[in-house]
């Protein structure tokens, strides 16, 4: 479980997360985490959360973004919101970081899919882009259905994908999310 106060690093994608507000904090109401993002860093694939909101408040360098695909710069001070379900992406392609507070609204399990991902990459369990091999996905898919849907494919055949891959998961040991301490490089300080 992710505390308030706790930084974790993916150096696949070069993005460093310290959680202002977890889920634990605000009773679900809400996450909120400052995200620095290295120069040539990247969110791992474009994504959507079906009902989570959520906001990016840029306070150092510029924010590349694309929501339901138009692209964006945001700049420092500026603000952008994400409604539930749109499609959306962010990288880095200035020279220096940039830092942005995110808040993603309701909190549900967003905190068990970055663990999970950041942890993976500890593990070198991703690839160059930041995903893992398409079977554990499917069973990180499934598990955090409520929470994150890959765009380009309805959601309704992720859904069937997901639950068909299961069987095979299962196999591999895939079923179930990251446990902390599993992979401690995550997690920078606490």
């Amino acid at each position: 479980m992710i505390n308030p106060g706790d930084t974790l690093f993916n150096h696949v994608t070069g993005e460093e997360l310290t959680f202002f507000e977890t889920a634990a904090s605000t009773r679900g109401e809400y996450v909120e985490f400052m995200c620095t993002v290295r120069p040539g860093g990247f969110a791992a694939t474009a994504l959507a959360h079906p009902a989570q909101f959520k906001t990016f408040t840029v306070f150092e360098g510029l924010l590349d973004l694309s929501v339901d695909g138009d692209e964006m710069r945001v700049e420092e001070g500026q603000s952008t919101a994400v409604p539930a379900g749109t499609p959306h992406r962010y990288w880095n392609d200035g020279a220096k970081p940039v830092v942005f507070r995110c808040t993603v609204r309701p909190a549900l399990r967003f905190e068990s899919l970055i663990e999970t991902m950041f942890m993976l990459a500890v593990e070198g369990r991703t690839n160059r882009r930041g995903m893992t091999n398409p079977v554990r996905m499917a069973a990180i898919l499934h598990n955090h259905r409520d929470v994150i849907r890959l765009t380009g494919t309805p959601a309704w055949v992720q859904d069937i994908g997901t639950l068909a891959a299961m069987p095979l998961a299962a196999v591999f040991g895939y079923t179930a999310p990251r446990e902390r301490g599993r992979a401690t490089g995550a997690i920078l300080a606490s």
